[in-house]
């Protein structure tokens, strides 16, 4: 049966500043843009002159081709088969790295047939106005994403997309897309975006104002709800948290189920303070994260949040994870035939003799006679160390060590400060940044309604 509806969508997914991520495939699933278009064609008539005298009206009876796959919607004459679905929704399975439940893979199907369908209505909105983005554009970009994201030529790139179930038209498609919809976005929503120098100017005395007090820099995940619709969106959530805590993507799971705008960039909300987010409960939530943690769903009005903290500063101040230092890493090995016994003896040895090193110009002699070696780092920021050792090092003296860490199973290290230059206070994004910021963000607000005009004047014919 085929339903005809004149529909929106509530998820918006147009990427109006798409940024390549480090795997291939979150930037599949990131890109958020549809298959070209592809019209229906009806029956070829049959010549008058045809010597079978076959009629143009045939009618066939049965299946004609049980192998053939139906469209799975045909948005305003463009098909989008199960072929495209299932070929985008492999790049986001391999891009989490993980299973995906049955039930699980059923509703991820139906985001990315909603992606498509957005997909679709950008670049047919960029033809109706003429906008051709050339074939080479497309395989130049195609050709970017093998070298970035598998240092190899775009074959090793055609293989591996094949392998997955997936294709190279797959994700030359959404690179079209993507192309096409910026396109679109630059000529004809981005010369209608003005900010004012009084804009700027009292946007830079608000930071000003605001020196030295804290800001978040915040992924997000919306699920919206009714009060009917609830309790089903709420185990949908903790569901996604379950596999993002499994090690899940969360800029993928974002860009593909979020109902935020910010899931065209992965989630990210960027640098915050708490009461931007407008509501007090996620403010509650979000002051007691640390970075790396997540937290989710918290119910909201009209649905859930789940929220994930990338990184937290204190506005125009230096951070001092950013100090540039001056490391010496002590390691002491264990043979794998060394009894526990002896290792225990060794680790005892060994945390009392780095304790008594004469700083860092007799690490090395130090070390020599604990059995341990020696490796040195003199451009190491705070911030490339693990959280764990992060705040133990900033308290470090030169000439002074870590805590010891690791495992009796392999080797114990302990790391020596033998310098630290701290970052210079930070000055802030300059006028022209601040400029460029805010033409985005009213660029992306108007994509968001272009889009929106799209979908409600589109005609959409489901199987």
């Amino acid at each position: 049966m085929v339903l005809r509806v004149h529909t929106m969508h509530c998820k918006w997914t147009a990427n109006v500043t798409s940024n390549p991520i480090s795997r291939l495939l979150s930037i599949a699933a990131a890109c958020g843009l549809a298959c070209a278009p592809v019209a229906l064609q009806a029956q070829a008539v049959i010549p008058s002159d045809d010597p079978l005298n076959i009629p143009a009206d045939v009618n066939i009876l049965g299946d004609s081709n049980p192998n053939v796959r139906k469209a799975t919607a045909v948005v305003n004459g463009s098909v989008i088969t199960g072929t495209d679905v299932d070929q985008r929704t492999a790049l986001l399975v391999a891009a989490n790295e993980q299973e995906i439940l049955p039930e699980e893979l059923d509703r991820v199907k139906m985001q990315v047939l909603r992606n498509l369908i957005d997909e679709t209505l950008q670049i047919q909105a960029a033809e109706a106005q003429e906008i051709v983005v050339e074939q080479a554009q497309i395989e130049q970009r195609y050709a970017q994403l093998a070298a970035q994201n598998f240092s190899q030529q775009p074959s090793a790139m055609d293989e591996y997309l094949a392998s997955i179930g997936s294709s190279p038209n797959s994700l030359k498609r959404q690179i079209k897309g993507e192309l096409a919809w910026q396109n679109l976005l630059r000529r004809n929503v981005a010369p209608f975006v003005n900010v004012s120098s009084d804009e700027v100017n009292e946007l830079i005395e608000r930071l000003e104002a605001s020196r030295g007090t804290e800001e978040y820099r915040l992924g997000e995940i919306y699920l919206s709800a009714t009060p009917e619709s609830a309790a089903q969106v709420e185990a949908n959530a903790r569901r996604i948290v379950e596999q993002l805590q499994q090690g899940g993507s969360f800029v993928a799971y974002a860009r593909q189920f979020s109902e935020a705008s910010t899931a065209a960039v992965g989630g990210d909300l960027g640098w915050i303070q708490l009461g931007q987010l407008k509501n007090a409960d996620l403010e509650a939530v979000a002051s007691q994260m640390t970075p790396g943690q997540l937290v989710g769903p918290v119910p909201i009005p009209g649905g859930y949040s789940i929220l994930y903290l990338i990184d937290k500063r204190q506005v125009l101040m230096a951070d001092p994870r950013d100090a540039l230092l001056s490391l010496k890493q002590i390691q002491l090995d264990f043979p794998e035939t060394m009894p526990v016994e002896q290792r225990e003896a060794r680790l005892q040895t060994f945390v009392t003799g780095v304790q008594e090193i004469r700083g860092c110009g007799d690490a090395e002699n130090a070390a020599a006679a604990l059995n341990a070696s020696v490796v040195t780092n003199d451009q190491i920021r705070v911030r490339s160390l693990p959280d764990a050792l992060q705040n133990i090092v900033l308290q470090l003296q030169v000439g002074q060590v870590t805590p010891p860490f690791g495992s009796l199973d392999d080797n114990i290290r302990v790391l020596m400060l033998c310098g630290r230059d701290d970052p210079e206070v930070a000055q802030g994004p300059n006028f022209d940044q601040l400029m460029g910021e805010l033409e985005e963000e009213r660029i992306g607000k108007r994509a968001q309604r272009y889009l929106r005009d799209l979908r409600n004047d589109a005609y959409i014919e489901y199987n």
